[in-house]
């Protein structure tokens, strides 16, 4: 085993000088043991160079947040981060730290609460492109466009399994080090992929780490969650996460999510909600009384949820994150802009009976925008526009949803596609009313 590190850093040190127009090292890192071993073995490779000799490559840690992993191994993952950010001060490792985060339209609850997307499986997986490949794919265009090439630096072994073992044959550039990546002008290198899993715990228990990291507090997550790790994705031929799941706490691909059990069983009792709520997303998908009986193409298959369905999910993980936030209380299972994007998607699609802030009232006990006053307000309107439209009393309601479609356009700072979205509302009038424009237009 010292021999086969001895060799992997001596062949990172040569890939490290070697003249190739210094092409910036991307490094993924995930937090889980491979990743680990890896960030170490370049970190002591590097510290054998000579410190000018440093300077000529640039080297960027590229860790992806999907916003729904799972928050004990979040934690762990960003105190590593900041051990890693001193520790390069200290050692002189001229390393950039880069979190990706996909956008808030692509994010887990944007889709499934907001546009009622429903929970993923092995046939409609829509979420591993959107949370992991896309954003660190953007991230890795960036430092193309700004640099030619680059090489991207992964943890990735043979052994993981025989697909995988496959690709990264088929990709190896002859006898090269680097294999090919689909984005153009980008190469791997995964100097770990003939080492077994039981050499990379042996490593990681005999060689401290250089950031301080504690390497058996790593140990303890594996056996307490008893699963694998989910490596830094860019692509469709890299395994998303090990066999029992290490990664995403809502992730519904997997029959059962094992890992959270076993947190859960050895103490983290906190994590329970979270429990509940993924087995409740993992049930609803096969649920077609849940389920619209369209699709958003007009086809007739199930569709997105219902809105009431939506609206419950909603209050259930702000029912969760209130619970969970009373023993641990920096965890966020949804942003506050994931909120207001659902909101916005919401009127897009003409629910206009469900508010999120009425849902998020109910379940802190906080009227947040005032409720009672802006009731009022609303009564009086109602009041107003029903002696308006006393001939035809149906107009309230269609008032009212083309004055929700205007302030969708508020929330947004721009109006762009108002006059589509309000046509779109008054052929959904018509249609459901069977009336005709004449008398849309009679008031």
């Amino acid at each position: 085993m010292v021999d086969k590190i001895k060799h992997i850093e001596s062949e990172i040190i040569d890939q490290f000088l070697i003249d190739d127009n210094d092409r910036p090292w991307i490094i993924g890192f995930s937090g889980g043991k491979d990743s680990t071993m890896l960030l170490q073995l370049v970190w002591n490779a590097l510290k054998k160079i000579d410190p000018l000799l440093r300077k000529h490559r640039r080297l960027y840690l590229v860790c992806n947040d999907t916003l729904v992993e799972n928050p004990k191994i979040v934690d762990f993952i960003y105190r590593t981060l900041r051990n890693i950010e001193k520790a390069a001060v200290r050692d002189n490792i001229n390393i950039v730290i880069e979190t990706t985060t996909p956008k808030l339209e692509d994010t887990f609850w944007v889709n499934l609460i907001g546009r009622g997307y429903p929970a993923p499986n092995n046939i409609f997986r829509w979420c591993t492109e959107r949370l992991k490949i896309n954003p660190t794919t953007k991230r890795i265009l960036e430092k193309i466009d700004e640099n030619g090439e680059v090489i991207i630096l992964l943890g990735t072994r043979s052994d993981e399994s025989s697909n995988r073992a496959k690709s990264m044959k088929r990709h190896q550039l002859g006898n090269n080090r680097l294999r090919k990546h689909q984005l153009p002008n980008a190469f791997v290198y995964a100097p770990l992929q003939d080492l077994i899993t039981e050499e990379v715990w042996q490593y990681l228990l005999a060689v401290p780490s250089p950031w301080n990291g504690n390497n058996r507090e790593l140990v303890t997550l594996y056996r307490n969650a008893s699963g694998g790790d989910c490596p830094l994705v860019i692509d469709t031929t890299t395994p998303s996460c090990g066999n029992s799941r290490f990664g995403c706490w809502v992730c519904t691909v997997v029959k059962k999510d094992s890992s959270m059990e076993a947190l859960i069983d050895n103490g983290e009792d906190w994590m329970l909600p979270l429990l509940e709520l993924r087995e409740l997303l993992a049930e609803s998908r096969d649920n077609l009384e849940w389920r619209e009986q369209y699709r958003r193409t007009g086809e007739e298959a199930p569709g997105p949820y219902k809105p009431e369905i939506r609206a419950m999910f909603l209050e259930k993980l702000l029912a969760a994150q209130r619970q969970v936030q009373m023993t641990e209380p920096e965890t966020e299972l949804i942003t506050n802009q994931e909120l207001v994007a659902i909101q916005i998607i919401w009127y897009r699609d003409s629910i206009f009976n469900h508010q999120v802030s009425e849902i998020y009232n109910k379940v802190h006990n906080y009227n947040i925008m005032k409720a009672d006053k802006i009731e009022g307000q609303k009564k009086k309107e109602t009041e107003i526009l029903s002696v308006i439209c006393k001939k035809n009393p149906q107009h309230v309601h269609l008032i009212n949803d083309l004055l929700n479609v205007q302030k969708t356009k508020i929330l947004m700072k721009n109006k762009v596609g108002l006059s589509a979205d309000i046509e779109t509302q008054l052929e959904r009038f018509l249609k459901k009313n069977n009336t005709s424009k004449e008398l849309v237009n009679a008031d």
